[in-house]
């Protein structure tokens, strides 16, 4: 065998997560879906979570035809016995937890901050920072037991710059980032890595008011370095590299998935 051949091989090990137990919250659809496919389709053992369990039943057939591992949990975010059932049924099926992709996320209101209605400042709050935090306490012990594990938080670049008319959705995701880092600095020395991924404009369904329109679309894309949007296959390639061993070296950074938007 060639050396050139070994390296290669050794660099696809790097990524093999057979025997590894994965949570994708959020996963049902966009983002969250492709995700949870690449962590299959890379050996992972992977629990998928919505709000929706008929959504989800038919994503974990159709990701079952690839050849994956998946289970199917309905959980809806901001309810922290849900939460907890998602994390206790994880654990009764498979015996424990080494990926934890916090993806879930919400925005029920749009306008001026100031106007932002108290429950809609609570849910945003519930779902986009207070359920990953639930979430990363439950399989903080767990992961530790097992030798470590990796936690990715799914934020935005909203988190860094205000993105107009989502004032709390923006703060939601700067105190994402912040407890990314919190959590990384206290946890590595339990072999827990802990980053976040901030997407910029990406193709789904969530953004399509932005590109159904070929000028709408323009105009969000034309100043950036790399004009055009981002894929969900994007954002879910670098989730792998950071929930595998490849980026064993990796822990407490926001990485931008974003075309430049933030330069």
């Amino acid at each position: 065998m060639s050396t050139q051949t070994t390296s290669s091989n050794a660099a696809l090990q790097l990524f093999d997560l057979t025997g590894k137990v994965a949570i994708v919250t959020g996963a049902s659809k966009g983002i969250g879906e492709q995700i949870a496919r690449y962590l299959a389709q890379f050996g992972a053992k992977v629990v998928i979570s919505s709000r929706r369990q008929a959504d989800l039943d038919e994503l974990a057939a159709d990701m079952r035809t690839e050849g994956g591992e998946v289970t199917a949990i309905e959980a809806r975010m901001g309810d922290e016995a849900q939460t907890k059932q998602l994390f206790d049924k994880t654990v009764e099926l498979y015996g424990g937890v080494d990926i934890l992709v916090n993806n879930a996320a919400a925005n029920p209101y749009y306008g001026p901050t100031a106007d932002c209605p108290d429950d809609a400042f609570d849910k945003i709050m519930d779902i986009n920072v207070k359920s990953p935090f639930q979430l990363c306490k439950m399989v903080y012990p767990v992961m530790k037991q097992r030798g470590g594990g990796s936690i990715i938080n799914i934020s935005s670049i909203a988190g860094d710059t205000p993105d107009p008319g989502l004032g709390i959705y923006s703060v939601s995701k700067t105190a994402l980032n912040m407890l990314t880092k919190v959590f990384a600095k206290e946890w590595g020395a339990d072999n827990i890595r802990v980053n976040a991924v901030a997407p910029g404009l990406i193709k789904t369904k969530f953004s399509k008011a932005l590109w159904q329109d070929e000028k709408t679309l323009q105009h969000f894309t034309k100043r950036l370095p790399i004009a055009r949007m981002g894929t969900v296959e994007e954002v879910a390639s670098l989730v792998l590299y950071l929930a595998s061993d490849a980026a064993g070296y990796c822990t407490g950074s926001i990485y931008t998935v974003d075309g430049g938007t933030t330069i």
